[in-house]
C-alpha cells in the first residue's frame, strides 16, 4: 500500500490552500505518512533529513527541491549543510499539514528512486 498510495502522490499536483481551509487531521495525517519511506512528524510539519557523499551532491539535490517548489509552487524549508539536508513540508497558510505537503514529499523522495 505505500508504495502505491506514494505513487498516487507523485501523480498529483499542489492545489492552493486558503485561510479557512482546516489542516488534515492527525487519522489521515498518519496513513499519509506512513506511505513516505523515512519522514516523520515534528509538529505542524513533516521532516526528513537526507544524506549524501558530497558537497556536490547535496546541492544538486537541493536545486532539484527547488525546482519541484517552483512548480507546485509550495516551498518547504531547508537547512542544508555539506553533506546533508533537512527538509520540512507545512502548509503555512492553513496553520497546519494539507496534501500538498506529502504531493511535494513523495515528489522529493521520487528523485532518489
Amino acid at each position: 500500500m505505500a508504495g502505491k498510495e506514494s505513487t498516487e502522490l507523485t501523480a498529483r499536483h499542489c492545489t492552493p490552500c486558503e485561510g479557512g481551509t482546516p489542516p488534515l487531521d492527525d487519522e489521515e495525517t498518519d496513513r499519509l505518512l506512513s506511505s513516505l519511506n523515512g519522514w516523520g512528524r515534528e509538529g505542524d510539519a513533516i521532516v526528513k533529513l537526507f544524506r549524501f557523499k558530497n558537497y556536490d551532491q547535496t546541492m544538486a539535490f537541493v536545486n532539484a527541491i527547488a525546482w519541484i517548489a517552483r512548480r507546485e509552487n509550495h516551498h518547504p524549508d531547508l537547512q542544508v549543510g555539506y553533506n546533508v539536508c533537512r527538509v520540512a513540508y507545512t502548509t503555512h497558510a492553513i496553520g497546519g499539514l494539507s496534501e500538498n505537503d506529502f504531493i511535494c514529499a513523495a515528489k522529493v523522495e521520487a528523485l532518489l528512486k
